[in-house]
């Protein structure tokens, strides 16, 4: 009995010994999550957490799908891109296997098998191929910087985008109404950064509203209407010099998508004056359709006073 037990021994040490060596390292773990997350996340139209997941810049290429060159895009280009088609499907299915993964140092190569089941208005399309990633370690965690696919086969019609892009269009994702209320709100401030009154005009909804619940005396609190909104802002190009507004901006999303409240400093020659206009402003902002209708403006009066001189007057 001795020699077996002796042998089991000797047999269940090597079995744990080659679990050891085959196991996953923490950062090939990481890896395989992301790559399989970028299927579910693209597949439940999660676009915000999606865009987390990729470098601030990334090498696309789809050429082998689409033709033309590979592309250099910012991840909210590309997430722009994706929620413009994958929501106008009924269903689509990124069915992610084989992930294999090399890392060396504070880079890594990501392989990965694709099928890809896409479904609207009774039309079918399949694609099948392979992923190529490139990753690097950001430090917080690994993120992707370059993806290649290549196609093997389809099954189906390509007719299926025209129906996606359409339903898609009809009724955008909340990615892309974040991204339009955000947009409105970055042209607002650097309307006022370029004293171009024109674009400042074209972002206010003909019933915009402004609040200013902490104006001092003898500057409005409410304003109503986009011409006296415009009104109210038309001797900003020649009272003021340099100006910025952009350079600290933090945007922080609401459950609806076109509300967002923003954070931004200010800083600006006040021309009449000859004073420096240093101010922090909090704004919360409701855009319909890329037009602002609400602008609550919340900011300390004391230096708009010092600045603009009310208190003199």
């Amino acid at each position: 009995m001795k020699p077996a037990i002796n042998g089991l021994l000797i047999m269940t040490l090597f079995s744990a010994k080659s679990l050891v060596a085959y196991a996953e390292t923490p950062d090939v773990a990481a890896i395989k999550t992301i790559i399989e997350s970028v299927a579910v996340l693209a597949d439940s139209g999660n676009f915000e957490a999606l865009e987390k997941l990729y470098a601030d810049e990334i090498q696309v290429d789809y050429t082998s799908l689409a033709g033309g060159e590979p592309e250099l895009k910012s991840p909210q280009a590309l997430m722009t891109e994706w929620a413009g088609v994958l929501p106008g499907f009924e269903r689509t299915r990124h069915d992610i296997s084989n992930i294999k993964v090399s890392v060396t140092g504070s880079q890594a190569v990501a392989t990965a098998d694709v099928i890809a089941d896409h479904h609207v208005a009774g039309l079918y399309w399949q694609v099948t191929g392979d992923y190529r990633y490139e990753l690097v370690d950001a430090g917080d965690r690994w993120r992707i910087t370059a993806t290649t696919f290549n196609l093997r086969d389809e099954k189906g019609t390509r007719e299926v985008f025209g129906p996606a892009i359409e339903n898609a269009t009809t009724n955008p994702s909340s990615y892309v109404i974040r991204r339009q209320t955000a947009e409105a709100v970055r042209t607002f401030l650097t309307s006022l950064e370029e004293k171009d009154m024109e674009k400042f005009a074209s972002v206010w909804a003909d019933d915009v509203v402004q609040d200013m619940p902490f104006s001092p005396e003898g500057h409005p609190k409410r304003v109503v209407g986009k011409e006296n909104l415009v009104n109210l802002y038309s001797g900003w190009p020649q009272n003021t010099g340099k100006a910025n507004f952009t350079s600290h901006l933090i945007f922080y999303p609401m459950q609806d998508p076109e509300t967002v409240f923003v954070e931004f400093k200010g800083d600006v020659e006040v021309i009449p004056t000859g004073r420096q206009y240093k101010q922090m402003y909090g704004g919360l902002f409701h855009v319909v359709d890329g037009k602002i209708k609400l602008f609550r403006e919340y900011y300390d009066p004391a230096p708009f006073t010092w600045a603009f001189g009310l208190d003199e007057q």
